[in-house]
């Protein structure tokens, strides 16, 4: 499987279906991950994505672009929440055709925006 196959395959078991079963199908054993909010390895980060989906749902999920160059691929996606709706960009960077690390952005998409343009 591709490393944007993965990626997508990834993002989406953990949004849709089981943050513990991307985890256990996707990500490489060093597996690290730059979100601040949390600590660096892949057990806190999987289990605050499980707590989050038990506490905040998701409604909906959709990719709307992927990049990829060499060993890492970019995703920029649309979250809705029964409160909010996000975008959301995840970077990751591949070792032996698993995820081994991870970047990650969100902004709150404000439904006022005075951007024409929108967000997507």
């Amino acid at each position: 499987m591709s490393n944007q196959k993965t990626a997508i395959q990834f993002i989406q078991t953990c949004t849709l279906e089981s943050p513990k079963k991307a985890f256990e199908l996707y990500v490489h054993p060093h597996f690290r991950h730059h979100n601040q909010y949390f600590a660096g390895d892949s057990k806190t980060l999987m289990e605050a994505m499980i707590e989050a989906d038990k506490t905040h749902p998701n409604k909906a999920f959709s990719i709307k672009q992927v990049f990829e160059t060499d060993d890492r691929v970019a995703l920029f996606s649309h979250v809705v929440k029964e409160e909010m709706e996000i975008a959301v960009i995840h970077i990751m960077r591949f070792e032996d055709g698993k995820i081994v690390e991870m970047w990650d952005v969100g902004q709150i998409i404000d439904p006022n925006s005075p951007n024409q343009n929108g967000i997507f």
